[in-house]
């Protein structure tokens, strides 16, 4: 009997991205029994196998056709030339910017301040590509890896980096001063034709990816209300669909409401719910959502 063709999917074989690529695809039910010694994994009871390698790579992979699909950071994909993928989702993880950074102690009043510096990066396409727009004059000092080092020793007069939460910069007494790029993890597909087989798993994947996604950041709430306080709760809840009502055993002049919510709810609004006559309020998550 002939096997059935199995999807492969390059991801970062170390880093940040793993751990958040291996959590969502988990969360599709895409499990593995995990190999220190293993580039190539075979997931269970789904036709998919995981090629684990750098994250500089996977376009590479993806464009000829080696791997059929890719989890990358969009900051890759901006800074390599040749893009012959597409890209068919963002992942909404993995968000950073690419940002120019200089000493605490300079002075940046826009990119002309840049004019005739030395500048650090592992991005020199990005970077020259800024600059050119700007019409500044500025030399590139290709670095790979712990660019923030380099003003401290003196080896350039400002960076071009990845900014996440900043603290990196703080440690090295440095203030980012323009946005480049911002950039967050995409599932990237070969260009390449796939096999009928092939596309029915991606059909399959891309449902399920779009049922996390969709509960991702998704509340399910209840709570008890008198029936008097029904439409103020409505202007309260934010990103809600209509709510389920439903009757409460011996109190006539309240309900059980459960609603849910595409927004985040914060304190402030559980608050507000409480002062129009809420109570018992429960915010639960919502881990999968089939539309």
């Amino acid at each position: 009997m002939k096997s059935k063709q199995r999807l492969r999917i390059a991801l970062q074989k170390n880093g940040r991205l793993n751990t958040d690529s291996l959590e969502l695809l988990a969360k599709c039910g895409l499990k593995i029994k995990p190999s220190k010694n293993s580039l190539l994994c075979h997931v269970e009871k789904f036709p998919i196998d995981f090629l684990f390698v750098r994250d500089d790579d996977i376009p590479t992979l993806v464009m000829d056709g080696v791997c059929d699909l890719g989890i990358v950071g969009e900051n890759v994909l901006f800074e390599q030339v040749t893009q012959n993928f597409t890209v068919i989702k963002k992942l909404g993880f993995g968000k950073c910017r690419l940002s120019i950074a200089i000493p605490e102690s300079s002075t940046f009043t826009g990119p002309q301040s840049l004019e005739n510096m030395r500048i650090a990066t592992s991005y020199p396409n990005l970077l020259k590509k800024y600059l050119q727009q700007n019409k500044v004059k500025a030399e590139p000092l290709v670095i790979s890896g712990s660019v923030e080092i380099a003003p401290g020793l003196n080896m350039a007069d400002a960076i071009c980096d990845l900014v996440s939460s900043g603290r990196t910069l703080e440690e090295n007494k440095l203030k980012e001063v323009d946005c480049i790029v911002q950039s967050q993890a995409v599932l990237i597909q070969t260009q390449k034709n796939l096999s009928s087989e092939k596309l029915g798993s991606l059909d399959l994947l891309l449902n399920r990816l779009d049922s996390v996604l969709r509960a991702h950041g998704s509340k399910y709430i209840m709570f008890h209300s008198p029936k008097s306080a029904l439409e103020s709760i409505k202007s309260i809840l934010p990103g809600c669909e209509s709510p389920t009502v439903m009757t409460l055993e011996g109190a006539q002049d309240k309900v059980a409401v459960h609603v849910m919510a595409h927004e985040d709810i914060f304190w402030e609004t559980l608050e507000k719910l409480k002062t129009v006559g809420a109570s018992s309020i429960l915010v639960l998550p919502i881990e999968k959502m089939l539309a």
